[in-house]
C-alpha cells in the first residue's frame, strides 16, 4: 500500500509541474505525457533491475499512474468545466497580424517561436496573420486574412 500512495504523491507532484512549466515546448507529446512515460520507464527499471527487489511494486506504481490518467480522461469526459483546470485551454497569441505581449508573458512564449511555427505553415508576413491560438497541446493554430477580404476590389460579373 505505501508504494500506491508514494506512486499518487508523484502523481499529482508531476501534474503540478506540468502545468506549471507551460505546454509550448514539446510538439507532439504533451509535457504531461513525457514526464510520465518517463516516470513509468524509470519505475519498470528499478523492478526490472531488482533495485527495488520488487517486480510487483513496479507493477503497482505503473499501475496507479495508469489509472490516475484514465481517471482524469474521465472526470475530464464526464465533468467538462475541470477540462480546462486539468488540460488547459486555448488562448489567442497573435491578433491582427501583432503578437499579445501580456498572453504571450503568461505563456511564456517567445515571439521567434510563433515566426517560426508560421513559417512552417507556409506563412510569410506576420501581417497574413488575422489570429493565432495557443491550443492546449502546445501546438499554434494560425487563421490568415481571406484574400478577397483585404480591401480588394469586386471582380464578380455585374448583372
Amino acid at each position: 500500500m505505501e508504494i500506491v500512495l508514494r506512486a499518487l504523491v508523484v502523481f499529482c507532484f508531476l501534474w503540478l509541474v506540468t502545468r506549471a512549466i507551460g505546454r509550448s515546448t514539446l510538439g507532439e507529446l504533451s509535457t504531461f505525457q513525457l514526464l510520465v512515460y518517463v516516470t513509468m520507464g524509470d519505475l519498470i527499471q528499478q523492478a526490472v533491475t531488482q533495485q527495488d527487489y520488487s517486480v510487483t511494486a513496479g507493477l503497482l506504481a505503473v499501475s496507479t499512474f495508469a489509472l490516475m490518467t484514465v481517471a482524469i480522461g474521465w472526470v475530464q469526459w464526464r465533468f467538462p468545466r475541470v477540462r480546462p483546470v486539468t488540460a488547459g485551454r486555448p488562448v489567442i497569441v497573435w491578433r491582427d497580424g501583432h503578437p499579445i505581449e501580456d498572453v504571450l508573458r503568461d505563456e511564456r512564449i517567445d515571439v521567434a517561436d510563433i515566426l517560426v511555427s508560421a513559417r512552417e505553415q507556409g506563412i510569410r508576413w506576420t501581417r497574413e496573420i488575422e489570429y493565432a491560438v495557443l491550443e492546449d497541446d502546445g501546438k499554434i493554430a494560425f487563421f490568415t486574412y481571406d484574400k478577397q477580404q483585404e480591401g480588394a476590389t469586386d471582380t464578380s460579373p455585374q448583372t
